[in-house]
């Protein structure tokens, strides 16, 4: 049998991992799969965390720096991102925090921001640019894309003639489910449903057009948004290696899976050990969690310029 891309040694990870936060005396509104919420009035304090999920599941081991990459990453797309749409990002400066806040800094040091408190749509919004995933299984037994039809004859990683909108509703624990646009109308309202649609479009496409400048096909990505004061906003994470299918442009090639700079080796590393993909995730090995990481730190340094 030949070895695994997996096998292979790594230096030791030497980052501190947090896969829990306690703030002792603050009140959490929400633990999501990634993310700890809390509640600070009308303010609410996001904290990512170094969990990770794979086929909708938290895996045991943690990933190190995953959630600074994206906490930052969040912050640096809600910047650019100002003249397309509202957010609801206040800010990331520990300094400007409440005081109660001041004795968690080592926790939320770089992993955490304040942002407003929206009453958010159960609903994801998913862009789609390219053919991956659920998506190109599903085009191969129909040639359809959650039920939207394309030209024939396309690839798999196939560019699509134009992105596409394929609304999911939001599950907290458990499998996400792929909706149609007159479903999601049905649940939010046919106005709701139609801004939502097109602002995922209009933020998709002004990112991956930015991101081709910096070496990376943004293949597809997913949104959520919430309204404040009646107007839709941009909320929780925006363009991170969890929410999007991030692959290098200079190798890019359509007719087979891509190299990638998101949580695609964790997936391709459960699909060649042939977990069954029901709880409990069996534990990474090491250099799996540790190239992981790597993958995260590459994407944040080359979308923004920057090293974490």
């Amino acid at each position: 049998m030949p070895p695994s891309k997996f096998e292979g040694s790594v230096e030791s990870i030497q980052e501190p991992i947090i896969l829990e936060t306690s703030l002792d005396g603050i009140e959490r509104f929400s633990r999501g799969k990634v993310r700890d919420v809390y509640q600070l009035g009308d303010q609410l304090l996001i904290v990512a965390t170094d969990r990770l999920s794979a086929f909708d599941v938290v895996l045991p081991t943690g990933i190190p720096d995953k959630g600074r990459v994206l906490t930052q990453m969040s912050i640096f797309w809600f910047e650019l991102l100002r003249d397309v749409t509202e957010t609801h990002f206040l800010t990331a400066n520990l300094d400007a925090y409440p005081a109660v806040l001041r004795p968690f800094r080592a926790q939320l040091e770089g992993r955490s921001m304040l942002v407003k408190r929206a009453d958010m749509v159960p609903m994801e919004c998913v862009a789609r640019g390219y053919l991956a995933g659920s998506g190109w299984k599903e085009y191969r037994a129909s040639g359809t894309v959650c039920g939207i039809p394309l030209p024939k004859g396309l690839q798999e990683s196939s560019k699509l003639p134009e992105p596409i909108f394929t609304p999911s509703t939001k599950a907290q624990t458990g499998h996400d489910e792929n909706i149609s646009f007159e479903r999601m109308a049905g649940v939010v309202g046919q106005d709701t449903a139609r801004q939502l649609r097109d602002l995922t479009l209009a933020i998709y496409t002004r990112a991956a057009s930015y991101a081709e400048t910096r070496g990376i096909i943004i293949a597809d990505t997913k949104f959520e948004f919430g309204f404040i004061g009646g107007k839709l906003v941009l909320g929780d994470e925006v363009l991170t290696p969890d929410s999007s299918r991030f692959w290098p442009l200079d190798s890019y090639k359509a007719g087979q899976a891509q190299n990638s700079y998101d949580k695609q080796y964790v997936r391709d590393y459960l699909e060649e050990i042939r977990w069954n993909k029901q709880p409990p995730a069996p534990v990474l090995p090491p250099e799996v969690a540790q190239r992981t990481s790597e993958k995260y730190r590459e994407a944040y340094r080359l979308l923004t310029g920057r090293e974490l």
